[in-house]
């Protein structure tokens, strides 16, 4: 049997990662080749089936001394080209590990956590939302590498790319909505940050582990101002928010307790969520929408409303 034989791409991650388009189909056709060639490599054999994400499968293996380790391919992208530098500069803590990479290819070999237990099967919200706090307080007192995407040079684009997005709106509200977001990014322009973020922390980005209870996985490493962290963790479970019949309320805790625990500046953290919305907005009118997705106006009224 050769190695190629042994890695396991499911049907699952073939049909949906496939259908972004022609070079996906390519990358995936290549995709049992590349996995054994980091096989052998770096002298790793499978231990148990694959898993996936959106965009990267994920091999349990061992290492030649029987450590356990989990083997990632990912298509390199604009979005994880600073993953490598962002985990070498975090060195573990709150974070998994990196144990080896392929620059050319995206490849990573880490710490192999444990993908069956989530952040997200903790039962009680405010308990893992602390979790994850806690985490997000660690990763952003990291001062980002050099090299890394700026959040500065995101939301000078996103005001460039605002007034196209507006017209595109339906809404009268959304449409408003989104130039105040615009406003909010625009006042906050000159100060963006340096901090090493994550861009993508949430629970399902948390995974239980051996060396700490719970470490982070997944990062999209920027260079910006930790108030762009929060919007993932203030969407978590959004039917439990919606379910407390004071969604207001319920967002105002989580944004509380958020700050609280990384020690963020509440009007910078409020601005910069507001701007995370913008870009959420600015995305899905890229994909062809005309209206604002509810949690995310919810999230921005709420702030906004605070603010005044």
């Amino acid at each position: 049997m050769t190695t190629s034989a042994l890695i396991d791409v499911p049907d699952a991650f073939v049909a949906s990662y496939g259908a972004h388009g022609a070079a996906e189909r390519a990358w995936l056709a290549e995709l049992p080749a590349l996995g054994a060639a980091f096989l052998d490599r770096w002298a790793l054999r499978p231990d148990g089936p694959a898993r996936y994400g959106m965009a990267s499968l994920v091999l349990p293996v061992r290492r030649a001394d029987a450590t356990p380790a989990a083997l990632k391919l990912q298509r390199p992208r604009e979005e994880t080209a600073g993953a490598t530098p962002g985990l070498r500069a975090w060195r573990g803590n709150g974070i998994v590990h990196l144990l080896d990479h392929d620059e050319a290819s995206a490849t990573q070999l880490l710490e192999r956590l444990d993908a069956g237990r989530p952040l997200s099967a903790v039962p009680d919200d405010d308990e893992a939302l602390r979790i994850l706090a806690e985490l997000m307080a660690r990763l952003v007192a990291v001062p980002a590498p050099a090299g890394l995407r700026q959040l500065a040079d995101l939301a000078a684009a996103m005001l460039d790319q605002t007034p196209q997005a507006v017209r595109a709106l339906h809404a009268p509200a959304e449409r408003r909505l989104v130039r105040t977001c615009a406003s909010a990014v625009a006042g906050l322009l000159g100060e963006s940050g340096d901090r090493l973020l994550h861009w993508d922390l949430h629970y399902d980005n948390v995974l239980a582990a051996e060396r700490e209870p719970w470490l982070a996985i997944d990062p999209e490493p920027l260079a910006g101002d930790p108030g762009f962290e929060l919007l993932p963790a203030l969407v978590n479970r959004w039917d439990d928010v919606v379910a407390t019949g004071d969604v207001r309320r319920a967002v105002l805790r989580r944004f509380d307790l958020l700050t609280e625990v990384v020690g963020l500046d509440r009007e910078r953290a409020a601005g910069w969520t507001l701007g995370r919305v913008l870009q959420n907005a600015l995305w899905d009118v890229e994909d062809g929408e005309s209206a604002l997705e509810p949690d995310q106006v919810a999230i921005a009224t709420a702030l906004l409303e605070h603010r005044m």
